[in-house]
């Protein structure tokens, strides 16, 4: 019980100290008046544009996707390498290589399934 006392009044110290910070930070802070020439985004000395449909292939969405993905995989791998060689004088070494198998089997499938869907191609 003390313990989750202590975690609620961490929270709670957290979340006061960040709801201060706004409002001092808005009391304090310059005040800024609206202006149509400082609402534009800055585009390098051209003037700007206004555009309502900004067109973004969906591959850029897909790559940063799949980059996440792959990435996280990695983030789940390290851990398990750094611990595996304790779970084998544990006894315990062969349940997690072939949990680890499965789970890297998994990703070797969506990878083949991106590579036969052309996902990662440009053209």
């Amino acid at each position: 019980m003390n313990a989750l006392f202590a975690v609620i009044l961490l929270a709670i110290i957290v979340v006061t100290f960040g709801a201060l910070l706004l409002v001092v930070s808005g009391m304090l802070g310059p005040k800024r008046q609206p202006s149509p020439v400082k609402d534009m985004p800055y585009e390098s000395g051209l003037p700007g544009q206004e555009t309502k449909d900004t067109k973004v292939s969906v591959k850029f969405y897909l790559t940063a996707i799949l980059f996440i993905i792959f990435d996280i995989e990695i983030v789940f791998m390290y851990p398990w390498a750094v611990t595996y060689l304790d779970s084998v004088k544990a006894g315990t070494g062969g349940y997690l290589l072939g949990a680890m198998g499965i789970f890297i089997a998994l990703f070797v499938i969506g990878l083949i399934w991106e590579i036969k869907s052309k996902a990662l191609e440009w053209d």
